[in-house]
């Protein structure tokens, strides 16, 4: 019995479905989702278990053109991300083909990816296309970029997942597992915290606000009735971002709240005792502490 372990790394496009077939891949959600692009900051691992496979499942911030330090910082992690992995999916969204965005990633691939590490096209939403379709976005990219494979699926309906998964299992280096069997995710509890009430304020508020504010968990208090206290810090640049954030007589960040706490008590199967407070810091985004908070390097985003 030959046991296989290795690092997949997921890039692509923002909203290519990367942390839905990740989150498809484990069979639990350890990495937001949201209809919004650029969700994911900082590299999310997942761990999926196939046979004698332990998958480890690297999902990184989607790549597009940054403009300020974070953007930077963001785009540096998933490059960095995909180079370090044994073997890189690249995702592409069927209804949108060869936009401008993945002809610039199609030309990072040889100038940021070794050549020891393969390459495999993953044709995503494919139930969002017709088949005509389908076949001549995939000739097309394939004359672009000599992948090792192509696998056509739907991360949100599960199509065409669970080969991808076994070819995956087989494909990767022999070697021992480097986690237990029982551990989905690679990331302190706190910050999966910080994540899924992220999510949250995400879904509820619009336009740029959240991409302008970030979660901390500042403290983590285990109780002895086997609940838990978690107190997380909401920083936003502006003032007038505050009152937008708390709502009338408070009632977006008590939504906020108890979407989270939901969330939280079912992924920690336990009694959540969840306070947010907001805090106005104008310049987090040059703050070296937001960024090692979040999973980035600073330096990065220079």
């Amino acid at each position: 019995m030959t046991k296989r372990c290795g690092f997949v790394a997921l890039i692509g496009e923002p909203n290519a479905g990367k942390s839905t077939l990740l989150n498809r891949m484990v069979g639990a959600k350890v990495s937001i989702v949201t209809h919004k692009v650029q969700t994911t900051r900082a590299r999310i691992r997942g761990i999926a278990l196939e046979g004698d496979s332990q998958i480890v499942f690297v999902d990184t911030p989607g790549l597009f053109r940054p403009r300020r330090r974070l953007d930077r910082a963001m785009v540096s992690a998933a490059w960095s991300g995909a180079a370090d992995a044994d073997m890189v999916l690249f995702l592409v969204e069927a209804n949108r083909g060869i936009t401008e965005g993945v002809s610039s990633i199609l030309e990072g691939l040889a100038s940021h990816i070794p050549s020891t590490v393969s390459v495999s096209l993953v044709i995503n939403k494919i139930d969002r296309v017709q088949s005509e379709k389908l076949l001549q976005l995939t000739n097309d990219l394939n004359k672009l970029y000599n992948f090792e494979n192509t696998f056509m699926i739907s991360a949100e309906k599960g199509h065409g997942v669970d080969h991808l998964k076994s070819w995956l299992a087989k494909a990767l280096p022999e070697g021992p597992w480097l986690y237990p069997e029982d551990q989905i995710a690679d990331a302190p509890l706190r910050q999966i915290a910080a994540e899924i009430t992220r999510e949250k304020l995400t879904l509820r508020l619009h336009q740029e606000l959240p991409y302008q504010l970030t979660v901390e968990t500042e403290n983590w208090e285990d109780r002895k009735d086997g609940s838990v206290r978690i107190d997380q810090l909401i920083y936003v640049m502006r003032d007038g971002h505050k009152g937008i954030l708390l709502g009338p007589k408070g009632a977006t960040i008590k939504g906020v709240s108890m979407d989270a706490r939901k969330e939280l008590s079912e992924f920690l199967d336990r009694k959540v005792h969840l306070f947010l407070q907001v805090k106005v810091r104008p310049n987090w985004l040059e703050d070296k502490e937001r960024y090692t908070e979040i999973g980035l390097n600073f330096r990065d985003g220079d």
